[in-house]
C-alpha cells in the first residue's frame, strides 16, 4: 500500500514540488513549496478526521494535499489538470490501486478555482485546505513598495485560523487583516471566487462555510 509517508519522502515527487515552486518565484507567486504542500495535507486531515471520515480516505487526502500543486512545474495555466495527469503516472507507477488513484487525481483536477468543482470528499477537503492557506509567511517579495495587490493581501493577514465548532455543522477561516496594508475589500478582489469555492465544497461535506475577518462575520 502506497502511504502518505511515501509519498512525502518520496524523491522524485519532492524535486517536482521545489522545481515548481521555483518557476512561480520567477513568476511573482507566493509560496507554493513544502510549507504550503504540508499545511495543506495537515488541513485536509483535520477537516476529514474532524467531520468522521475513516482513515483510508484521510490518508488518500493527505497524498492529494501533499502532491496537488506539481501541476505547475508545468505551467501556472491549467496546473491542477496537468498536476492530476502527473499525479496519475507516478501513483500509478508505484502501484497503487486504480480507485485510490482516481480519488486522488480527480481531487488534484478540481482543486483550481477556474474550473474546480467538489465532487467528493476528498477534493472538497483539498479546496478548502488549499484555498484557506493565506498567511503572511506566503510572501517572497521583500520589498515593500513593488507589492502587487496577492502580495499585500497575503501580507497584511497576520493571523489565519481554519477550525470546525463543535457541533460539526460550521468550517471557520478566520482571519485578522491589518488594514493599513490592505482594506478588505482587497481580500475580496483576488479571493471572493474561491471563497465561493469553498461554501461549495463545505456544503459537500454537508457543513456550512463561514468568513470571519477582524471579527465580523463575512459569509
Amino acid at each position: 500500500m502506497v502511504t502518505f509517508e511515501d509519498i512525502k519522502n518520496n524523491k522524485d515527487i519532492r524535486t517536482y514540488i521545489t522545481l515548481a515552486d521555483k518557476s512561480l518565484l520567477t513568476l511573482g507567486f507566493t509560496e507554493h513549496s513544502f510549507a504550503h504542500v504540508t499545511k495543506v495535507s495537515s488541513d485536509v486531515e483535520y477537516i476529514l478526521s474532524t467531520l468522521g471520515a475513516d482513515k483510508h480516505t484521510i490518508e488518500l487526502a493527505k497524498i492529494a494535499g501533499f502532491m496537488h500543486d506539481i501541476g505547475n512545474l508545468i505551467n501556472r495555466i491549467d496546473h491542477s489538470q496537468s498536476g492530476a495527469i502527473m499525479a496519475f503516472r507516478i501513483l500509478d507507477h508505484l502501484k497503487m490501486p486504480a480507485e485510490d488513484v482516481a480519488t486522488i487525481v480527480t481531487a488534484i483536477g478540481n482543486h483550481d478555482e477556474g474550473t474546480g468543482v467538489a465532487v467528493n470528499e476528498v477534493a472538497a477537503a483539498l479546496i478548502l485546505a488549499d484555498k484557506c492557506d493565506v498567511r503572511r509567511s506566503r510572501v517572497r517579495n521583500r520589498d515593500f513598495s513593488t507589492f502587487d495587490i496577492h502580495d499585500r493581501v497575503n501580507y497584511s493577514v497576520t493571523s489565519s485560523r481554519l477550525t470546525i465548532n463543535d457541533e460539526r455543522t460550521e468550517i471557520v477561516l478566520e482571519l485578522e487583516i491589518d488594514t493599513s496594508i490592505s482594506p478588505v475589500m482587497d481580500y475580496f478582489e483576488i479571493f471572493l471566487n474561491r471563497m465561493v469555492m469553498c461554501r461549495k465544497a463545505a456544503e459537500k461535506l454537508d457543513v456550512r462555510f463561514r468568513l470571519i475577518i477582524n471579527s465580523q462575520s463575512i459569509m
